[in-house]
């Protein structure tokens, strides 16, 4: 959208002014015309169509009827005067009322004529009526009503001066007829024709204004297209950039570091998976342009040997690694895991904390800078001026999410080129949102576990059952093996969660007595060496039972443990159950995971449970999620401005952002630069896009 008129200030809008300008501004991010008329209604009501007062249900949030009035009668005094009145449609009668504004509307209302009527019915003590209804005679001069009205998101504070839904569609019609001539095309004739897109001054007026339910799905179809193609567009042509413009190191031989690991001391034989997604970083890192790829992998597909084989392959070529965890507890376990992987092996490997003693930094500090250091590993710490590499050549982050874009970017700067960079994520992410969070990254899939892994068999069981519980823990510590309990922990109710735990724990101490059974318990109140003490007894298997907050969620590897119980599951979001339910089945015994729910559950929280007892697929739970939670919530994406969609849905439309980046792509394809005449627009419009938002999805 270009043009001076587009960037006029809202206050200069018919019915708005300074007062509500700046009120637009404050609750609605709306600061000028282009705003507003990005301003897209959330629903649309058919009023093409009548119902029946008959037929009224608890379903319907607004409904069109129509018929006679009588009882017109006013009652009450000062602020507790109400207007009322009775419609009868022949199929029944519906009470209509009125609060404010009685002075003018009882003069229009006349006993036993025809009106149309339409509102949101509202249940009181068993009948409906219906509140502040818009009303207007059958006969006469009645205005003909667009089929289509737009419905759009208000507030109270926008309500309160008048700009509800019913007050931004009388400003998008003061504003919709003056945008002739305003809004320049960005796309090619050709690609318009081929997908059959409205020009988009039709589309704008289209979607505010909709003179058919046809042209509404045109305008629907182009707008959010154009949304979800300049984002794809973005996303690419960065790629391009960092691909071809950025330089990368060259890891050009696969040395003794890497072949003697893998001939001689890899624990297990590699999936076809893991071959694959290592051959993926292989091509990558010998090109000599910069590596940026996202692994995904469910909890135990074997991530961690594919990231050590990638340090691997920088170690071989001269250069330093290092791998960032978000939790100290995930980086120790990755410490200690690499550091038994390649304890036979002439390879320093350190580790860096914010509970690293001073002398110990110091000594890492000048291994660092000298060399002699190969892999660190660590937490945030890495990112501080003073942890400086002699020659850092690949990055890894596991769980990428849980860090900040400036902290990311941190890393990149300790080097003249940018290192190699694997983000490795157990989360795993739909499809839809990688293309749109991840779109200028390769993604690399490991979607296979590894030989001799059985699937985690999953449970629901109600309060009622538990000690049918009780007896089945019973039964698996006879067997020798370990059982976690967890309970959530909500900040807001810190109190509550905390009671619920030690209730918890007090219960099950009772069931499992010492000296026959050992409870162990951890929680966020509890000092780090005390933690680490409670841990270290379930890891080594002198405890039986542990019993445990969130904490546990991500970070500890006990592959003895079989059972994991999840107290007030419905109180978990669904990639928390899968992560929890990772913790079990890394043994080769059958594993199992049983959620304990109270019996009153919402909608979700069943769908919830259900999904996770009819599957272990994390890419089939993460769909499953983002439909019920939104791309906003999943990942902490608010972070990513990319995610600030004005219409499109990437749950709804996933099929068109797939279009979308296809067409993206074959267009760069042809013409990487946007060079071409028929582009220019595309360009004009991508470079404007770039100059208005920060794009925080890229990564390096």
């Amino acid at each position: 959208m270009s043009g001076a008129f587009l960037d006029t200030s809202i206050e200069y809008l018919k019915g708005v002014g300074p007062k509500r300008g700046e009120l637009l501004k404050a609750e609605a991010g709306i600061r000028t015309f282009g705003d507003l008329l990005n301003y897209f209604p959330f629903r649309y009501v058919d009023r093409s169509v009548f119902h029946q007062i008959s037929g009224i249900h608890s379903d319907m949030t607004h409904v069109q009827l129509k018929g006679k009035l009588f009882h017109i009668e006013e009652t009450g005094a000062g602020k507790g005067k109400r207007l009322s009145a009775v419609l009868n449609d022949g199929s029944g009668e519906l009470e209509l009322v009125w609060f404010q504004g009685i002075k003018w509307i009882k003069p229009s209302l006349k006993s036993g004529e025809e009106y149309v009527v339409f509102g949101r019915p509202t249940l009181f003590k068993g009948r409906y009526n219906m509140a502040h209804p818009e009303l207007e005679p059958l006969k006469g001069p009645r205005q003909v009503k667009a089929q289509m009205q737009p419905v759009y998101h208000s507030g109270e504070k926008l309500s309160n001066r008048g700009l509800n839904s019913k007050g931004f569609e009388k400003l998008q019609k003061a504003l919709v007829p003056q945008i002739k001539g305003h809004i320049p095309e960005v796309f090619s004739n050709e690609l318009m024709e081929s997908l059959k897109l409205l020009r988009r001054e039709d589309a704008y007026i289209n979607i505010h204004m909709p003179q058919s339910a046809e042209l509404l799905r045109r305008a629907q179809l182009t707008l959010k297209f154009e949304e979800l193609f300049f984002i794809q567009l973005m996303l690419l042509t960065q790629k391009i950039a960092v691909t071809k413009k950025i330089k990368g190191f060259q890891f050009g031989t696969i040395g003794r570091y890497f072949n003697t690991f893998y001939s001689d001391h890899l624990p297990f034989a590699l999936t076809n998976a893991q071959k694959r997604v290592i051959k993926e970083i292989r091509h990558d890192v010998g090109t000599g342009a910069h590596m940026n790829r996202l692994l995904q992998g469910d909890v135990g597909s074997g991530k961690t040997i594919v990231a050590l084989l990638t340090m691997l392959m920088a170690l071989d070529n001269g250069y330093q690694a290092c791998l960032m965890a978000p939790t100290e507890i995930l980086a120790n376990q990755h410490y200690d895991g690499l550091r038994e992987l390649l304890k036979d092996m002439p390879i320093q490997v350190k580790l860096l904390t914010g509970s690293s003693k001073t002398a110990e930094r110091k000594v890492i500090h000048e291994e660092l800078e000298d060399g002699s250091l190969h892999i660190l590993i660590g937490t945030h710490a890495l990112l501080e001026d003073k942890v400086q590499f002699k020659n850092l050549g690949m990055v890894v982050i596991d769980e990428q999410h849980r860090f900040g874009v400036e902290q990311r970017a941190k890393l990149w700067r300790k080097n003249s080129y940018p290192p190699h960079v694997l983000v490795m994520t157990a989360t795993p992410i739909p499809r839809t949102l990688a293309m749109t969070l991840y779109g200028d990254l390769d993604v690399s899939v490991i979607d296979e576990l590894p030989p001799g892994r059985k699937s985690v068999k999953t449970i629901h069981r109600n309060d009622s059952a538990r000690l049918k519980v009780f007896g089945f823990m019973e039964e698996q510590i006879a067997l020798g093996r370990q059982v976690y309990v967890v309970y959530p922990l909500i900040e807001e109710s810190e109190k509550m969660d905390y009671k619920d735990l030690m209730d918890g724990y007090e219960s099950i101490s009772r069931k499992f007595p010492l000296p026959q059974y050992k409870v162990s318990i951890v929680h966020g109140r509890m000092k780090s060496e005390a933690k680490d003490y409670e841990m270290q007894q379930f890891v080594e298997g002198k405890s039986h039972i542990m019993v445990a907050t969130t904490v546990i969620e991500v970070g500890v590897n006990v592959p003895n443990a079989s059972v994991m119980v999840i107290e007030s599951a419905e109180k978990f979001g669904l990639s928390q159950l899968h992560q929890l339910r990772g913790r079990v089945g890394r043994g080769a015994d059958q594993s199992y995971c049983i959620l304990m729910t109270g019996d009153k559950m919402t909608s979700d929280a069943r769908l919830r449970m259900e999904t996770m007892v009819k599957t272990n697929d994390g890419f089939e739970i993460a769909e499953v999620d983002l439909k019920l939670r939104g791309p906003g919530d999943i990942m902490g994406t608010q972070q990513s401005g990319i995610l600030d969609l004005k219409i499109a849905d990437l749950v709804k439309d996933g099929p068109l952002l797939q279009l979308a980046r296809k067409v993206a792509m074959e267009l760069l394809d042809k013409d990487p630069d946007l060079e071409h005449s028929s582009h220019h627009r595309m360009r004009h419009h991508l470079d404007r896009l770039r100059q208005r938002k920060v794009n925080w999805s890229r990564i390096s």
